[in-house]
């Protein structure tokens, strides 16, 4: 069993649980780095792309009949 981590702000001392330690750390940064939402068009012509490929392969394969 571990001891919650101990936090001293204004001379008050209060416990902080991991759970409260990891919800503090996440919200100072919203950002993760990870995809936006917003539309790419290059992203859609990419993947049409990948699908058209993977086509040709399976065809050429004779995975299709």
């Amino acid at each position: 069993m571990t001891v919650p981590a101990r936090e001293t702000s204004n001379g008050k001392e209060r416990i902080m649980t991991a759970a409260s330690v990891a919800a503090n750390r996440t919200s100072a940064r919203a950002r993760t780095g990870g995809p936006s939402d917003d539309d790419n068009l290059m992203e859609h012509i990419a993947g049409w792309a990948l699908v058209v490929v993977v086509a040709m392969l399976a065809t050429q394969l004779g995975l299709f009949f």
